[in-house]
């Protein structure tokens, strides 16, 4: 049997990801109240972060078996935010403390604050039963 190629290399992965977050961000924005929609887009925001980190660590690893620890150090310091910020949502979230969520959108936000999106963007809607994907420890990618 042949190795598996993932054809989508981790920047392409990130850029997604971060889109998407913005996104559900954007949704949530401009939810009324809180419903089934408001715990998935929160979910696929912690679940998105959780997966920049991951890819982060994985390209890392990379450099890091080559010898180029500078930049490593300073890929991981550009992307240390995600990190932080998914460590600080997970029991927020999962407890759904909605008032202790919203400093760290707000963060997020800012983080993400030069990225654009097209209006006609073909992500589609990726958070729905991101819910259920983060409270199924089974489950948990997003792909």
């Amino acid at each position: 049997m042949s190795p598996y190629i993932n054809p989508e290399n981790a920047t392409t992965e990130r850029n997604r990801l971060k889109k998407g977050i913005v996104l559900a961000i954007r949704e949530l924005q401009s939810q009324s109240e809180r419903n089934d929609l408001t715990r998935d887009l929160i979910a696929f925001i912690l679940i998105a972060l959780e997966e920049i980190t991951q890819s982060v660590d994985d390209s890392v690893q990379a450099w890091e078996k080559r010898g180029y620890w500078l930049k490593a150090d300073r890929f991981r310091m550009e992307w240390d935010w995600a990190r932080i910020l998914s460590e600080r949502l997970r029991p927020n979230v999962l407890a759904e403390n909605y008032e202790a969520i919203i400093p760290d959108m707000l963060a997020i936000t800012q983080a993400l604050k030069d990225l654009t999106i097209a209006k006609h963007h073909r992500l589609g809607t990726p958070w729905v039963g991101c819910w259920d994907k983060l409270t199924r420890p089974s489950a948990h990618k997003l792909r």
